[in-house]
């Protein structure tokens, strides 16, 4: 019988909504008609046969009452979800729909057709009939609850349900509560809140708690989740909070900061993991307006790589300040279209033009630039992660360098007002071929620069730190490996990076286009490096989960060491000289750093780009040794195709010594 039942269950579940709606209408229908029935039943004291059932009032209540429900929204309700908001509902759609039979009952009557019921139907009929219909649709539509909801938590990977705690009492903390009442998953065991007033107060049913309360809540409820309901504290606060949740094992899900928070109202889809920015122990550095709005506002924005991380990161900021036009430049087509299909999507005034575009070709970056008469360029195009690059020497250095140098000549050619070249602190003393490209880039940059006196283009590059969640960073790969059970993997217990958001990103490479004028170089005071061994740590016990080793031979996730990759750094740098100057921002240094004059560097980039064509990694590689002075590889060449040649001339100068040695042979004997 129970497995007739869950099956029945889901047949019903697995409806489509129109399918569902007709069920509610027709059970209404029928609702009608009992309620009229029994109204006469309990109004005459007797039973009343349906042969002698007069139909017409029962009519009446099935016209009146079919639209009201409609129009109060009771068929737009998923039944397995409904609250005890829906009795408020009910309540006011039978108010409406009684004061109307009541009129036509009550107030004019009906003549009757039957004998049973004399000369018209009962006036009391028209306040019966109404109050029996109130409680007959809340018990059907709790009824429905009642077997279709417990059906579906059997539907879920897990029938047994989290206890959690809404961390924060405010507005975002109550309406989260509202929204996990009829939660499948989630039982909301209480509140906790800062504020020492409302200790022990009650709210919505939950008791509200203190934060030294924490350790008797975990360990009498089981509390495996706390929701941080707090849209608008500050980084530091947060981070407090999240260390003191940290020492429960606790996972931490938040809701999206106040600013994403449009309509005011929070559903259990506006819950997400802990954004990794919030393990940053520094807040988050705050743009300028009117630096943002300089090089853009009212005019045409170009953007190379608009489909990367940074690139379609400033894009999204760009269209925020609203320019004249955006040209979204880019080679792969698929992000292109990504990208492009986001932004037009709440842009429809703004034109958006997406351009398949090798940012090398210089003749066509010219003629776009002319021909939509652009005014700013933001340069992001580049290949930036470091083992890939390492391993595909000739086409990092081909795409890294050669695509700046096409840019910076098609920009002074056209005479764009604000060119930024988008840089990393891989260039900084680079250890790999991805940096030493990005340094090279820096220096074509300025080197152009400075060769004509005339240029009427302002230049800047933008340096900073690793871009959380970017497609070059390790943060998405820590994520999967814990989710997946681990272990998770790191090169070296010691190494320290500096880290930034992708949207401080993208406003500090707008700042800085506003700020530079003559090639300078611009930097992010991004505070203190962070250890990756201490991020991954924060990241396994804030998924409630323990770090394995030796003092914790039981945990859950192992951490790894697999060894530096090759080109890789045990710390990153910012600047290559000691002496950052500061800007109108605070929070924005500016260096002057040595370059080589255009002439000496066009000979060096020709021989450059002749190795390229030839594809001579190693070559390359001695290349940019020379010019760069700074660049000191760490690392053997781990290219592909140089290192598949090297192994075929191996295996054939192995096989002419072998050949050699056997022809000495012969002539021996």
């Amino acid at each position: 019988m129970i497995r007739f039942n869950k099956e029945f269950a889901n047949s019903l579940l697995s409806l489509n909504r129109y399918s569902k709606r007709l069920i509610a209408i027709f059970t209404d229908l029928g609702l009608c008609i009992v309620c009229t029935w029994l109204a006469f039943v309990l109004r005459l004291d007797q039973l009343v046969l349906l042969k002698d059932f007069n139909i017409y009032p029962a009519a009446i209540s099935a016209i009146i009452a079919i639209p009201i429900f409609w129009i109060f929204g009771l068929y737009r309700t998923i039944f397995r979800y409904t609250g005890l908001s829906i009795i408020l509902t009910i309540l006011a759609s039978t108010f409406v729909y009684g004061l109307l039979y009541f009129s036509i009952i009550g107030v004019y009557g009906i003549q009757t057709v039957t004998k049973s019921f004399g000369e018209a139907v009962p006036r009391s009929i028209g306040i019966l009939q109404p109050m029996l219909l109130f409680f007959a649709i809340i018990s059907s539509r709790l009824l429905v609850k009642y077997l279709l909801g417990n059906n579906y938590s059997y539907s879920i990977k897990s029938n047994i349900k989290k206890n959690v705690l809404v961390y924060g009492a405010g507005d975002a903390g109550r309406q989260l509560v509202i929204a996990l009442e009829n939660s499948p998953e989630f039982v909301v065991k209480g509140f906790l809140d800062d504020n020492h007033q409302l200790r022990n107060q009650v709210l919505f049913g939950k008791t509200i708690y203190s934060s030294v309360d924490l350790e008797k809540l975990v360990k009498f409820n089981d509390i495996s989740l706390v929701f941080l309901a707090l849209p608008s504290i500050g980084r530091n606060k947060r981070n407090t909070i999240i260390k003191t949740l940290n020492e429960y094992r606790l996972v931490v899900k938040t809701l999206p900061s106040i600013s994403e928070i449009v309509d005011g109202r929070i559903t259990i889809s506006d819950i997400k993991d802990l954004d990794v920015d919030d393990l940053l122990n520094r807040e988050k550095v705050e743009p300028d307006k009117k630096l943002l709005n300089k090089n853009i506002r009212l005019k045409t924005v170009l953007v190379t790589g608009a489909g990367g991380s940074i690139g379609s990161e400033l894009c999204r900021q760009i269209i925020k300040l609203q320019p004249n036009k955006l040209l979204l430049i880019e080679l792969n087509e698929f992000v292109l279209y990504k990208i492009y299909e986001e932004l037009i999507a709440n842009n429809k005034n703004l034109k958006i033009v997406p351009l398949l575009v090798n940012a090398q070709d210089q003749g066509k970056l010219e003629l776009i630039i002319d021909t939509f008469k652009v005014e700013t360029v933001y340069h992001a195009a580049a290949y930036k992660h470091v083992p890939l690059v390492e391993s595909n020497i000739t086409e990092g250095v081909k795409n890294n360098v050669f695509s700046t140098l096409a840019v910076v000549k098609a920009s002074m050619n056209k005479k764009v007002s604000d060119l930024v070249l988008v840089s990393s602190d891989k260039a900084v003393r680079p250890t790999n071929i991805m940096g030493a490209s990005k340094r090279l880039a820096e220096l074509c940059v300025q080197a152009l620069y400075n060769s004509d006196k005339n240029i009427n283009v302002n230049f800047s590059i933008v340096r900073f730190g690793n871009v959380l969640e970017s497609s070059g960073s390790v943060i998405p790969k820590f994520k999967k490996q814990i989710k997946d059970g681990g272990p998770v993997t790191l090169t070296h217990k010691d190494v320290t990076r500096y880290f930034m958001t992708t949207t401080e990103a993208a406003q500090l490479v707008i700042q800085a286009g506003a700020m530079g004028k003559r090639a300078e170089v611009f930097l992010l005071d991004m505070g203190e490096s962070v250890k990756i061994n201490d991020l991954i740590n924060k990241m396994i016990n804030l998924s409630g989960l323990t770090v394995k080793d030796n003092s914790n031979p039981g945990g859950d996730i192992e951490i790894k060491i697999t060894g530096l990759r090759p080109g890789e750094k045990l710390y990153e740098e910012l600047l290559i000289g000691d002496n950052p100057k500061k800007t109108i921002h605070t929070k924005i240094k500016k260096i002057s750093e040595t370059f080589i004059s255009f002439n000496e560097l066009e000979l060096e980039l020709k021989k450059l780009k002749r190795l390229l064509d030839e594809n001579k990694a190693e070559e390359v590689k001695f290349l940019l040794e020379k010019i760069l002075k700074v660049y000191k590889s760490n690392s053997e060449i781990v290219d592909f195709i140089h290192s598949e040649k090297r192994s075929y001339m191996k295996y054939d100068e192995k096989q002419s010594l072998n050949k050699a040695t056997e022809n000495k042979i012969i002539k021996i004997r």
